[in-house]
Formats: C-alpha cells, sequence, structure tokens
C-alpha cells in the first residue's frame, strides 16, 4: 500500500515469528499511536512479529485502500513468514473500521480481528467463518458510540459469526489500558468457534 512503512517493526529476539501482528492507526494519526498496544502484544507473546505502520488514510478512501491494504497484509505475511490463521490485524478507530472491512471482505485473511472503538459499517450479508472478531470499547466513547459495537455483536450472533465484545465503563475512545488488558486476555483465552465446530465435528465422526 503507498505510504505504509512499518514505523514499528518488532521481530522475536530469536527463532521464528509464530505470529503476526499488524496494527493500523486512526485518521490523523500516526503508527506511534499504536505504541501502548504494541509494547503490550510484544511483552505477551514473545515469538510474534508486532508491526505498525504509518498510512495517510482518510475515511472516505476506505473502499479504494481495500485492495492496496490486502496486498500489503500479504506481503508482510509472506515477508515474515507467517501464515493467515496465525495473523492478527488489529485498529483504533479508523483503523479497526479498516481492518474489520478487510476481515468482512477476504474471509481468512486474518485468524483474528482486534477492534478497538470501532463498528461495522454497511452492515454484512454473511460473517467471516476464518477470522473472529473481538470488539474493545469504551462505555464512555464519544467518538464511536458504543451502540455500535453492540448491533455488531448482534449482527454477528445473528449471522453465526464468531465474535466478542468487551466494554470498560469510564473509558472514552482510544487504546485504554483496560481495554488493552480485554484484548490480551481474548486472545490468550478464547477458542475460536471454528475450533469447537472442528472438534465436534471430529466427536461426531468417531461415533459413527
Amino acid at each position: 500500500m503507498p505510504g505504509m512503512q512499518p514505523t514499528i517493526e518488532w521481530l522475536p529476539a530469536s527463532g521464528h515469528a509464530e505470529q503476526l501482528i499488524l496494527l493500523l492507526h486512526g485518521r490523523g494519526e500516526r503508527a506511534q499511536a499504536m505504541a501502548p498496544l504494541a509494547l503490550a502484544l510484544r511483552a505477551a507473546f514473545a515469538q510474534a512479529a508486532v508491526l505498525a505502520p504509518d498510512a495517510p488514510w482518510t475515511e472516505a478512501e476506505t473502499p479504494a485502500v481495500l485492495p492496496d491494504l490486502l496486498q500489503w497484509v500479504h506481503v508482510q505475511q509472506q515477508r515474515v513468514g507467517v501464515g493467515a490463521p496465525a495473523t492478527a490485524l488489529g485498529g483504533c478507530g479508523h483503523g479497526a473500521v479498516l481492518a474489520l472491512a478487510l476481515a468482512l471482505q477476504h474471509d481468512g485473511i486474518a485468524g483474528r480481528v482486534l477492534a478497538f472503538g470501532a463498528a461495522l459499517g454497511t452492515p454484512p450479508q454473511a460473517a467471516p467463518r476464518h477470522s473472529t472478531l473481538h470488539f474493545f470499547h469504551g462505555e464512555a466513547d464519544p467518538v464511536m458510540p458504543v451502540a455500535g459495537a453492540r448491533q455488531a455483536l448482534r449482527v454477528m450472533g445473528e449471522l453465526q459469526g464468531d465474535a466478542t465484545l468487551d466494554v470498560v465503563v469510564g473509558v472514552g475512545h482510544g487504546l485504554h489500558p483496560a481495554l488493552i488488558d480485554c484484548a490480551l486476555h481474548r486472545l490468550k483465552t478464547h477458542i475460536p468457534l471454528r475450533t469447537w465446530q472442528a472438534a465436534l465435528g471430529a466427536a461426531r465422526d468417531l461415533k459413527t
């Protein structure tokens, strides 16, 4: 994607990267805005490659930039040597809107999406089957009201998608430490719906 150069790029101190985490900043910000989340992820997942680029996007450009963003994600996956299932695509504000839009249009581009202070745009016709959508929202967010995230969770439930929502009372818009803690907890403990379904399918096969 033109202009997207990783400003934050942390690779494992030794050995091969087991996970790839790509972080997209919000409108009017730069990659360093994602530093608190990047630092927390680096500390929690020593074998992860964590990248955050500077990207001169605006909200009006969302559909136009998705093809270039898709290509950029593929390039980083190939460069680091990590496949889509072990990729997490995160963002805050408009960066999260882009991450969600990419996952909805290209199912399986990332195993997880970490969406801070964001909601879905146009309601999707189908939920991704190979990506889990994690929403993290401040209850007092004046930029992206929490009602949008709650609606997104309902839509994903109706479409039988895999999604979670963590809301923190008294928190506004941005990467609040409490929301970052929620993200770490989800990454460490949430078993994707597709994993449960595969296990149940295997169990049924054993019984037949």
